[in-house]
């Protein structure tokens, strides 16, 4: 299966041509800068360094990689506001900062917005944050559209999503200069057969090459502080038992109302192909141990896969 562009006609706009006929470089502009999280560099690099020193992060700012080796293949990673979920956030970016940088990261989150493709893999040549430009890897976004039967190229579906752009600042912010491509997948539709299918086509498109797959997921919304903890609980066991299965089970039987159970399940899937052998929790938290108000919480949490 090629390539699947969507014109005008399905609401994603047409490939864009200078006079001579070559394709214009286009660029994602941050939707949700000045809002989720700070909107110039100077205020978004505090920010992000707020959040690994407060007392929820891990304490301390990244000082480069100590390991030689990449072990990490996958991570879930929340993505509300800066000012609720970013601790949390932080220790699973001080974690990648430890070991050297993947060429590519493959970032996945829930579609929230309802717009686009059901599994839509963002087109565009760069995505800009306050900190910078960063490529999109069109080979590899490329290579996943062709091995799966539901991603397409569309990039109505990322205008205005938070969920994969929040994990943007932290990634530059974690691997300072050094320069990383990444790949944008937002999915609408979130089922475990959709999901392992999408999570299949990234491990055949990444075999042999250097990437790391970001999956982008809240944990229980708007439940009180015991509630979220017990029901998180038992979908982050799924997480750290490599199941992909059992979190689709645990999620639907429980309710459990984590925005991003797809995600976190086609992370999986593609890490286990890859070589991934066990999970860590690295921090879990939720709004209330921010806010103080317990009543009506939203679970957040890092966790790490590797080989």
């Amino acid at each position: 299966m090629g390539f699947r562009i969507f014109g005008s006609i399905a609401g994603v706009n047409e490939l864009s041509y200078n006079a001579i006929g070559a394709r214009k470089e286009e660029m994602r502009q941050p939707a949700v800068a000045g809002s989720w999280y700070a909107g110039s560099a100077e205020g978004l690099r505090r920010q992000i360094e707020g959040c690994f020193l407060h007392r929820l992060g891990p304490g301390a700012l990244p000082a480069g990689a100590v390991e030689k080796v990449r072990y990490t293949l996958g991570l879930v990673s929340p993505h509300a506001g800066y000012q609720f979920s970013g601790p949390v956030a932080a220790n699973g970016f001080m974690h990648l900062s430890r070991e050297p940088r993947p060429e590519t990261v493959v970032i996945l989150g829930p579609n929230h917005t309802g717009l686009g493709a059901p599994i839509a893999v963002s087109r565009e040549d760069y995505w800009r944050t306050p900190l910078g430009d960063v490529e999109v890897d069109a080979d590899l976004a490329g290579a996943i559209v062709a091995a799966s039967r539901w991603a397409t190229l569309d990039d109505l579906a990322h205008r205005r999503e938070h969920s994969i752009e929040l994990q943007l600042p932290f990634l530059q912010y974690a691997y300072g200069e050094s320069g990383f491509k990444i790949v944008l997948i937002a999915m609408m539709e979130q089922t475990f057969d959709v999901s392992q299918e999408l999570g299949k086509a990234i491990a055949g498109a990444a075999a042999d090459k250097n990437v790391m797959v970001v999956a982008s997921s809240d944990f229980t919304h708007h439940e009180s502080h015991e509630a979220a903890s017990r029901k998180d609980k038992l979908a982050i066991q799924a997480i750290l038992d490599l199941d992909p299965r059992r979190l689709a089970e645990v999620v639907d039987n429980h309710r459990i109302s984590t925005c991003g159970p797809g995600p976190v399940m086609a992370m999986l899937t593609a890490c286990k192909q890859l070589g991934a052998t066990q999970a860590r929790l690295l921090r879990y938290a939720d709004s209330g141990d921010i806010t103080g108000d317990y009543q009506r919480v939203v679970g957040y949490a890092s966790v790490c896969v590797s080989s």
